[in-house]
């Protein structure tokens, strides 16, 4: 028969490896740290060091990520160690609230704390059942979307209750957090009405202050001896920080109404994926403009 305490490690690593599962150690947008230093160890009978110290650097080729979440209340740290082993630290402020340069007292585990301040430190096929531990922010600087430029923080955790004690502390530093990609659109004053298959041609000019692609899409609306005609189109340009990028696209009509000349309304989205930082950016306008006959390259009005 296998001794008790197999069975309750057996349970406890099935309840890490869901916890991983449900939210994951460190944020989706967590990026590499590019200097700094992760040092922990623990007390003879603490199952997570083992009665060990470790000590981890990017300037000694361990790769350290970090992240937090959108809302600031939680970071999460990981380590993949140039030996091949892993660690992850959690911590969290209590529910609704960011985390800030202070001592937080009385913390379970992430991330089943309820609405308490949470820490959990595991890895390397090992973590706490319950737990309970205190952790000081000592410094953070957060940029947008999860990025921390930096991050100074101790802390102490007791697995199951025990008195054996896991330390930790941490000291990192990344560069100052890129800019969040700003997108404009704009839709230019005229357009035309192809009298040869009844479309719309509208145009403009996105801007944008990274590179990146970015689709142009939206509706025109006309009405004409009171028969509303309603069209959508898309298109997708590359653009690039400096001079406005033109756009131009046709809206077929969705009913068997062509496009005529006259005024029209022109709703468009420049829309984009932030490159550094994955999240959608999207910019609306609308703007009633003047179609003139003519099909792409030329106009002639009657």
């Amino acid at each position: 028969m296998r001794p008790r305490g197999f069975i309750q490690r057996a349970v406890l690593l099935v309840g890490v490896a869901a916890g991983c599962a449900l939210l994951g150690a460190v944020p989706a947008t967590a990026q590499p740290v590019t200097s700094g230093s992760w040092t922990f160890g623990g007390d003879p009978g603490d199952y997570i060091s083992g009665g060990q110290d470790y000590k981890y650097s990017p300037q000694n080729g361990d790769v350290l990520t970090v992240g937090a979440s959108e809302d600031r209340n939680h970071i999460g740290v990981r380590v993949s160690g140039v030996q091949g082993d892993w660690w992850d630290v959690d911590f969290a402020a209590p529910r609704g609230e960011p985390l800030t340069a202070k001592t937080y007292e009385g913390a379970t585990r992430y991330p089943f704390q309820g609405a308490g301040p949470a820490l959990s430190h595991g890895g390397n096929g090992r973590g706490c059942n319950t737990l309970t531990g205190t952790f000081t922010i000592q410094n953070v600087v957060f940029g947008p979307h999860g990025y921390v430029e930096k991050l100074d923080a101790t802390y102490e955790q007791h697995c199951e209750g025990g008195p054996a004690a896991l330390r930790g502390e941490m000291h990192l530093a990344n560069a100052p957090a890129p800019a969040e990609l700003a997108l404009d659109a704009t839709i230019a004053d005229e357009g035309k009405a192809n009298p040869v298959n009844g479309k719309a041609i509208v145009s403009g000019t996105v801007s944008c202050n990274v590179p990146v692609s970015v689709t142009v899409s939206g509706q025109v609306t006309q009405v004409k001896n009171n028969v509303i005609i309603r069209g959508g189109y898309w298109t997708s340009v590359a653009c690039k920080p400096g001079d406005p990028v033109p756009w131009t696209a046709q809206a077929e009509p969705s009913g068997t109404t062509p496009f005529q000349k006259g005024k029209a309304e022109v709703h468009t989205k420049a829309s984009a994926q932030d490159p550094n930082y994955n999240v959608p950016v999207a910019k609306e306008s609308t703007k009633v403009v003047t179609l003139k006959k003519g099909t792409t390259g030329q106009s002639t009005e009657e």
